[in-house]
């Protein structure tokens, strides 16, 4: 069967204007996966209130990121495409959730390249399954493919938490920055509302309580971001062989006054000096490329904030980006025969 992969990531502003960044931050909050509420409430929520005052505060963040070649996250899933490209004979092309590349640019891409396409294959660079992140990026996908009434199949790659070629390029890529001097590793993943935890879960088996573990049933965790976390973390520290109460995780990115999973890594960096952790390793498993969240909020706010506290020293470790054990997890998953999504 040929076949054509489309990697798809969250998207960026096109600049950093803040007339580029307000275009960018209306596509993504109102987005119902993001923020779920009524569409009128969405409306006003974020066009009255939330845009007009995040905007300049997030162009002055991407200003501080943003490298010669553009936003780190778009160049970042290019080096990608080129680097799986260049393992493999099908035709690779990336797409955005928000912004450009959209997908329907992706497959008509994909089709001039390989007019014979029989199926294509949507990577979400999300490992883990949320609402609004995993789960938007696949019905986008989706929905412009129904539009197109495109010629081939499409496919979407599951949710690849648990998979172990994952798990151990991410171990992999931690175990460098082990053998330095640290008191600890924070597994720091972007935050959700508690409520979307719960809106997946018509079955009421959740316990966003439990420290180790939080839903029942195997058909609950295939949709729970939360247990998904709480797996990889585990999993990873066992590869890296981390002893108990040398790591731990949060989540970061938090937006508005409800409640979202917790810890908050931002309070969690304020705390731990004060509890002997003066030495700290960072990672972001829930993003696989370095983008504002990263860079930004961790990198230069985090670090700052740790610091303040009375921490010692900071370090994050960098996203898998274009890592070659990476590259081999998905040129591996882009050949499997047989994908069901």
């Amino acid at each position: 069967m040929k076949r054509g992969i489309v990697l798809m990531n969250l998207g960026s502003p096109d600049s950093t204007s803040v007339k580029d960044v307000r275009k960018y931050l209306n596509e993504f909050l109102m987005d119902k996966r993001v923020i779920d509420i009524p569409w009128l409430s969405r409306l006003l929520l974020v066009r009255g209130i939330i845009v007009p005052f995040r905007a300049p505060k997030s162009a002055n963040a991407y200003k501080s990121i943003w490298t010669a070649e553009g936003s780190p996250l778009i160049v970042l899933t290019r080096q990608l495409e080129a680097a799986l490209q260049a393992s493999m004979d099908y035709p690779v092309t990336i797409a955005m959730r928000y912004g450009t590349p959209s997908p329907k640019q992706a497959y008509e891409e994909l089709l001039r390249r390989e007019p014979g396409v029989e199926e294509v294959l949507v990577i979400p660079l999300y490992p883990h399954y949320a609402m609004s992140s995993y789960e938007t990026a696949a019905e986008y996908a989706k929905e412009q493919y129904d539009e197109g009434q495109y010629p081939f199949r499409l496919t979407i790659l599951p949710a690849y938490y648990n998979e172990p070629a994952y798990l151990d390029a991410l171990a992999d890529s931690f175990r460098p920055y082990l053998t330095g001097d640290h008191d600890h590793l924070l597994f720091s993943y972007h935050g959700v509302p508690e409520r979307h935890i719960l809106k997946k879960d018509p079955a009421g088996t959740h316990n966003l309580q439990l420290a180790d573990a939080c839903c029942a049933t195997e058909s609950d965790q295939a949709t729970c971001y939360r247990y998904q976390c709480i797996y990889t973390t585990q999993e990873v520290a066992k590869r890296l062989g981390l002893a108990p109460g040398s790591f731990s995780m949060s989540f970061q990115s938090r937006l508005g006054r409800e409640e979202w999973l917790k810890p908050y890594t931002a309070k969690r960096l304020e705390e731990m000096p004060g509890e002997g952790i003066k030495k700290l390793l960072v990672a972001c498993p829930a993003f696989v490329s370095d983008c504002l969240e990263t860079l930004e909020e961790i990198a230069v706010e985090g670090k700052e904030s740790f610091l303040h506290a009375g921490g010692e020293s900071f370090t994050m470790i960098p996203c898998l980006n274009v890592q070659p054990p990476w590259v081999e997890t998905l040129r591996a998953y882009s050949l499997q025969p047989e994908i069901v999504s």
